[in-house]
């Protein structure tokens, strides 16, 4: 499944989200109705860490999605390749260890986290391939991996209303919310081109991960993508 990310190259979509940063979480949370919450509180059960983990939140942006590791006791390091998003996390959550990290090179060393996460951020790397198989790396065996991604909604009634919604009705409603809304424009676009469930469950396989499995959230349009290290 390795694939440029629509074209951008990996500076491009650095930019992207440097540009978004500031206004990022209050947009997420408007055009996504509110679920993002939601969404992110399922990778937290998922991920199922203890006092004491550690825990990579890869794609972890400002750290919305990496504090409630925090809070439940886990050692949580935010990892991601915009510098612009990790300033804005840094501000908000200073007592966060935030690292800056190309997800197909990551700056750690073999088996040291006992859970990995990515959520809203696989499908804007440039070889999702390799990410995998990163991820597999930095995790100890028996560590356990989120993926929490767009997917495809299970219902096909329901499936052409939301991409009517991408593809009409996000544009304007990011044009009113975002300093910019090009960025958002690019995500929709993304959502449409990634693989549905059963070919990211094929992906995280073929990258080394044992007993993958995902449920759907929201009817599909989210699918949370669990499984184990070897």
């Amino acid at each position: 499944m390795s694939r440029a990310s629509l074209d951008k190259r990996p500076d491009e979509v650095a930019s992207m989200f440097d540009a978004v940063a500031a206004g990022y979480d209050r947009t997420n949370d408007v055009l996504s109705l509110w679920q993002d919450r939601r969404w992110r509180r399922a990778v937290v059960a998922a991920a199922d860490a203890q006092p004491g983990d550690n825990v990579l939140d890869l794609a972890a942006g400002t750290g919305t999605s990496s504090q409630p590791f925090a809070e439940a006791g886990a050692l949580v390091v935010p990892c991601d390749f915009s510098l612009g998003m990790l300033q804005v996390g840094k501000t908000g959550l200073p007592d966060l260890p935030f690292t800056a990290g190309d997800a197909i090179a990551l700056p750690f060393a073999d088996e040291v986290f006992d859970a990995a996460t990515i959520s809203f951020g696989l499908r804007n790397v440039v070889d999702t391939d390799r990410a995998l198989r990163e991820l597999a790396r930095v995790t100890r065996p028996g560590g356990r991996l989120v993926v929490c991604e767009f997917s495809r909604p299970v219902l096909p009634v329901f499936s052409t209303l939301y991409v009517e919604y991408l593809m009409r009705a996000l544009p304007p409603l990011a044009r009113a919310v975002s300093s910019s809304p090009d960025a958002y424009v690019y995500l929709a676009e993304s959502i449409r081109a990634w693989p549905d469930q059963p070919g990211l469950a094929a992906a995280i396989a073929a990258a080394g991960w044992d007993r993958v499995s995902w449920r759907n959230l929201s009817g599909g349009i989210v699918a949370l993508h669990t499984a184990v290290r070897p």
